[in-house]
């Protein structure tokens, strides 16, 4: 039984098969785990030495301006100094302001390498699709103070901003499951609800002005036969239920020390979706030793499994995270229960 074929039972919470995903080390630390293991300074090395059963390939690269264009530009005709700054959009009042916009178009995607880079990598378990952050995409247009304010003084130029942004995820998103075939089995997407507190918008807004959209591309990702892998840092617990509702299948990355985030807070969940995360990275992995990392590996297996791949609770891994804790996470991954 290959990683794909592993992976796949735990989605399925069929069975324990002590499977884990690095994450993504950060450009910085790539040469510094290269180091300490003497291999090469790239993460196929990082994650061949690791053998971990997993690869993220975003399809995001395949878009292609002839004229370099970025796919958004919340930036366009205006100045934004900071990222938190409005965008073209915020001064909007009307939903007809948006027509001027030079909106992204589907042909200017080809997903020829993308395809490659995936046949690469037929034993894992694949994570793809276009990553389809739509809430910060309308964050950034808007300025995210702004978003939130125009969701009660104009919905209606919120709700049709989303429309069209999502529009384009989702029919980006349809051209590529389309000649996706059996390839990879997992659709992967993400945009950051949560904070380490809370939902960053309360659960009813949520439900208005986030759900519908998410729906959309779950849609897409059903059609053609995928797990549904979303990604939200922060505490999002609230709403956790709605996105099962929705149709997920796979919750990333598991923000341990958000509230309500814990392994065993998220335990009640573990009937009816299966969990990518969860070893805490925000101080957990920096500081500890490689047996105390082995035993949280433990800890969390025995709350969240059999529907649990090990993983760090956020994906990009800094330079502060020893390789050598990164070692210990892996190897007590494949420790039999």
């Amino acid at each position: 039984m290959n990683s794909r074929q592993r992976v796949m039972r735990v989605f399925n919470r069929e069975a324990d098969e002590g499977v884990m995903w690095t994450g993504h080390p950060s450009n910085k630390t790539v040469p510094i785990y290269a180091e300490a293991w003497g291999i090469e300074a790239t993460r196929e090395a990082i994650y061949s030495y690791l053998d971990d059963d997993c690869r993220w390939v975003m399809a995001d690269s395949a878009y292609r301006h002839p004229l370099g264009e970025p796919m958004f530009n919340p930036a366009w005709n205006t100045e934004r100094k900071s990222l938190s700054a409005g965008g073209c959009f915020a001064d909007i009042e009307t939903v007809e302001e948006l027509d001027a916009y030079p909106w992204p178009s589907l042909e200017y995607l080809n997903f020829t390498d993308v395809y490659r880079e995936i046949e690469a990598h037929q034993d894992k378990m694949v994570f793809t699709g276009m990553w389809s952050p739509f809430f910060h995409v309308v964050a950034d247009f808007l300025g995210m103070e702004n978003y939130f304010v125009k969701m009660y003084e104009c919905p209606e130029v919120v709700q049709a901003l989303t429309q069209r942004i999502v529009d384009f995820y989702v029919g980006a998103n349809e051209l590529f499951f389309s000649g996706l075939g059996g390839r990879a089995d997992v659709m992967f997407f993400g945009n950051d609800f949560g904070t380490q507190r809370d939902l960053i918008l309360s659960p009813e807004l949520f439900r208005r002005f986030v759900l519908p959209s998410q729906k959309r591309l779950i849609a897409v990702g059903k059609k053609y036969g995928k797990k549904i892998m979303l990604h939200s840092c922060g505490s999002i617990y609230r709403v956790i239920l709605d996105l099962i509702e929705a149709g997920v299948d796979i919750l990333h990355p598991i923000q341990a020390q958000a509230a309500g985030m814990s392994a065993r807070e998220l335990a009640q969940y573990k009937d009816s979706i299966a969990f990518v995360g969860g070893i805490d990275a925000q101080t957990f992995f920096v500081n500890a030793t490689p047996e105390q990392i082995a035993e949280d590996v433990a800890r969390v297996r025995s709350l969240l499994g059999p529907g649990l791949v090990v993983s760090p609770s956020h994906e990009e891994i800094l330079p502060n995270v020893p390789a050598e804790n990164v070692l210990a996470m892996a190897r007590a991954a494949r420790m039999p229960r």
